[in-house]
């Protein structure tokens, strides 16, 4: 059995004149993964790595996902490759993990996240919102395996007001 978190990426600002890749939080997101992070841990496997894409608004929602759900932070593993709005290249990403590990928790992008989860899971949905969290099981021993999954819980920002 395999089990995949994805989580989007909570809303960025678009205040600043950066590059896509350097958008940070803005308040509200911050409070959104504050919220739906704090509401996961019954729907978490015991064990667990958690891989974010190295864009900030990806990295700074892991951050704050792993301090509530008190994952260590240095133990974060970062991927460039995560940086992609294609669920293909986000599939390829997610079929290299290495076998010895069940559970994956992701931080990523949209439209690769909820066009995955489409795919993947055996729920329709529209758009996985920014801090959106998305629990699949795959009946697969391994990564490389995986297809049509369950989609076994969903946490969006607006469920929880």
């Amino acid at each position: 059995m395999k089990n995949l978190i994805l989580i989007r990426h909570a809303k960025s600002s678009w205040e600043a004149p950066l590059k896509d890749f350097d958008r940070p939080l803005m308040k509200k997101g911050i409070l959104d993964a504050h919220e739906v992070s704090a509401t996961i841990s019954k729907f978490l496997p015991k064990t667990y790595i958690m891989w974010s894409s190295t864009a900030a608004r990806a990295l700074e929602t892991a951050l704050i996902f792993a301090q509530n759900i008190s994952y260590p932070i240095e133990s974060i593993v970062y991927k460039d490759d995560l940086y992609t709005f294609d669920d293909k290249q986000l599939e390829k990403v997610i079929k290299s993990c290495d076998n010895s590990f069940e559970s994956v928790i992701l931080f990523g992008h949209n439209e690769a996240i909820t066009n995955f989860v489409n795919k993947f899971g055996d729920v329709f949905i529209e758009n996985v919102p920014t801090s959106g969290f998305v629990s699949l099981q795959f009946d697969a021993d391994s990564w490389n395996t995986i297809n049509k999954g369950k989609t076994h819980k969903t946490i969006f920002p607006k469920d929880l007001k």
